[in-house]
């Protein structure tokens, strides 16, 4: 059967990808329908850089039938009902009220196991992606849309890798938007669409809720030096951007961020945390305002613009050249896909601010004939297994003219998303930028070779 996946986690992966203009969003919550929903959910909110939670939702299943919903109960007291289905099956209201019953219990129980005595992450304001592994007739998920639009969100995805196209349909009224990875027709059964689709259990449920409160621990922790948020005048366009100083800085590094990303890129998010922690400030920049970040999510022809792109890092690096905290810091550069195209044509451009710089999976090709001006030392991080983007960085990394390594991490492909890749990419930037901006800060570091 064509357009089936191999498990819930790949399921996941996939509508990870379609979600990508939510990574990195502060603003975003994933909720998960336990228990199917949840392997789905972690694999998003790993992609996001987001919590993730679990919200019960629990089905009440015709007698007999019990796949086929006449309803669902839903945290906070929700109760829904398929009241055409009821009446066309002549089910009375001491068989629903028993189910009724029986669910309620069920989900207690659940919710015990899964959250103990933590509550529900506060909702208010927040963008809630709600998932599950799939829709038949939708009643579950209606349930959870009701139940979340409780506690004020404000806005409400609902996300599932599989649905009988009507259920999609009928969820629109409900949700605000609701992304369907893929609608069969006939649609049969969710489970039809899965290779592998065991039942989840109660402990890898909590496995994975574990292992994404780490996570969530561990960002939380780098976050403590975010800073503040900055506005950059840009040629009549004003950038949104976050510095972030460490007592006693002596560099400060601008990223530029990759082809239909932002600022929030968990990734290099990741990377400006180990920065931080070395002495060096950051600063992460939206290069696109939030206009021209709708245009290029229709068109996508903004973010290969390599020389608006550079255009708008330069106006940062003079910024940064000017500002009160910054004008004494020497500045580096890290750029990521066409990001470092761009922060390459930038350090040409300004090679007495610009001391250093890094491109992690970029397009370094792109920067034309400015990458023999480049003069900061320069160095150039890719995943073995990108192997086209690999070739074009080992022709890249001949044209450059100054001080310059490229650096292959075994096993690793474009995103750096295998365990393990995405720290060697930090650890590698870290080294590079305080050999060159900050070398007392670390004076064990060596240069990559």
């Amino acid at each position: 059967m064509d357009g089936r996946f191999a498990d819930r986690a790949e399921a996941g992966r996939v509508l990870a990808e379609k979600l990508k203009p939510l990574a990195g969003n502060p603003n975003v919550v994933v909720l998960a329908l336990p228990r199917g929903g949840v392997p789905v959910a972690y694999e998003i909110a790993r992609r996001l850089g987001a919590p993730l939670d679990v919200f019960v939702v629990r089905k009440l299943g015709v007698p007999g039938h019990e796949e086929l919903a006449m309803g669902a109960l839903a945290s906070g007291g929700v109760r829904v009902l398929n009241e055409d289905l009821i009446r066309e099956l002549g089910i009375p209201d001491r068989v629903i009220e028993a189910a009724t019953n029986r669910e309620q219990n069920e989900l207690d129980r659940r919710e015990r196991a899964y959250r103990g005595t933590r509550p529900l992450p506060d909702l208010r304001g927040k963008t809630v992606v709600l998932v599950d592994d799939g829709l038949a007739t939708g009643n579950t998920m209606r349930a959870a849309v009701e139940a979340v639009r409780a506690q004020r969100p404000e806005r409400i995805i609902v996300a599932v890798p599989v649905a009988a196209r009507a259920s999609c349909e009928e969820l629109a009224e409900v949700a605000d938007e609701v992304l369907c990875g893929r609608t069969p027709e006939p649609f049969r059964a969710v489970g039809l669409w899965y290779d592998d689709f065991e039942q989840t259990s109660d402990a890898e449920v909590g496995a994975l809720l574990s292992q994404a409160q780490d996570r969530a621990d561990a960002a939380q922790a780098a976050s403590t030096q975010e800073g503040v948020t900055v506005r950059i005048d840009a040629g009549g366009v004003q950038l949104e951007g976050d510095l972030a100083l460490p007592s006693g800085a002596r560099g400060v590094v601008l990223f530029a961020h990759g082809s239909g990303s932002s600022r929030f890129s968990p990734r290099n998010r990741a990377v400006a945390a180990a920065l931080r922690a070395s002495g060096l400030g950051t600063l992460l920049v939206d290069l696109l305002t939030r206009d021209e970040e709708r245009v290029d999510a229709r068109a996508g022809h903004l973010r290969f613009d390599i020389r608006l792109l550079a255009t708008r890092l330069v106006a940062c690096i003079d910024w940064l050249a000017r500002g009160a905290r910054t004008s004494e810091l020497r500045i580096g550069c890290f750029g990521a896909s066409t990001g470092a195209a761009a922060a390459l044509v930038a350090a040409a451009a300004r090679p007495r601010s610009v001391g250093a710089a890094v491109s992690r999976g970029g397009r370094p090709d792109l920067a034309g004939p400015a990458l023999e001006q480049v003069r900061a030392p320069t160095l150039l991080i890719v995943g073995s297994e990108d192997e086209v983007v690999l070739e074009l960085n080992r022709e890249a990394l001949q044209r450059l003219r100054g001080e310059k390594a490229l650096v292959v991490i075994p096993g690793a492909t474009h995103l750096f998303e295998e365990p393990g890749a995405l720290e060697q990419v930090a650890d590698l930037a870290r080294r590079w930028f305080v050999r060159w901006l900050a070398a007392e800060a670390l004076p064990s570091a060596a240069p990559p070779v």
